[in-house]
């Protein structure tokens, strides 16, 4: 309670000064101000423009980041388990995955057109090496003896995966996850800016061409309280597939 009531003191804190400043020490063009910002954005919401617009980014969001986290899982158990198979492809992985991936949305544009195709193929090649290289490590670190052991017991292929490949890389892969929230909004949204007529990210572009600082600022509260949102989600995810990982963290907040 004590940490909240820090938080809450912090932010109205910041609010505060915020709302002093703006017209005082800076123009208001350049820095709006909270009231401005929350009106904005109150109408954005009884006219429905914030949850059309948002809506369209959710679904972008919301299937790249389900589309790159599936393909990034099921290379990093193929890679992680086949060390050969990774050996020979980790430089071209290496390639890619130091190559920006916005860089690629003019590409994207030219070859899958400027529609909603064009956001959720970026925002699935950004969360895929995300959850590619958790998944990879997490498979890498498993203990080679205990596979060994269930191989010496009689354990097919499919047993060592699901009994423990799996188990014990799952905290991994949910790392990745966990990470992929926010680019997966990133990528969304970078495609928004450059060609779209919906979207969060177009209503932030829109509001910036018309010189709306109020505007700007509330686009942005919308892109932020969607991240907590899809963050929410993922942490319920992850406590439904890792149950025991909720138990050992309340075994640790009570010693």
């Amino acid at each position: 309670m004590r940490a909240w009531l820090i938080r809450f003191v912090l932010l109205a804190s910041f609010l505060a000064l915020w709302e002093i400043t703006s017209g005082w020490l800076f123009r208001p063009f350049f820095i709006s101000s909270p009231s401005a910002v929350i009106i904005t954005f109150w109408k954005w919401v009884e006219s429905g423009r914030l949850f059309y617009h948002a809506g369209i980014t959710v679904i972008e969001a919301f299937t790249g980041f389900a589309l790159g986290g599936l393909a990034g899982m099921a290379a990093g158990i193929v890679l992680g388990q086949s060390r050969t198979l990774a050996d020979i492809l980790d430089p071209f992985i290496m390639i890619f995955y130091s190559l920006p991936k916005i860089a690629l949305a003019p590409l994207f544009v030219l070859w899958f057109g400027v529609g909603i195709d064009m956001k959720i193929i970026l925002t699935a090649s950004v969360v895929f090496f995300l959850v590619f290289l958790n998944t990879y490590t997490g498979v890498r670190n498993v203990s080679r003896e205990l596979i060994a052991i269930l191989r010496l017991m009689g354990a097919s292929d499919r047993h060592v995966l699901t009994k423990v490949i799996l188990p014990s890389a799952v905290s991994w892969v949910f790392a990745g996850l966990r990470l992929s929230v926010p680019y997966a909004l990133i990528g969304a949204i970078v495609g928004e800016l450059i060609a779209a007529n919906q979207g969060l990210g177009y209503l932030l572009a829109d509001a910036s061409g018309q010189f709306n600082t109020a505007g700007v600022f509330a686009a942005l509260l919308a892109i932020v309280l969607l991240a907590l949102v899809l963050n929410f989600f993922v942490k319920i995810l992850e406590k439904l597939v890792m149950p025991w990982h909720q138990d050992q963290e309340l075994r640790e907040f009570s010693i």
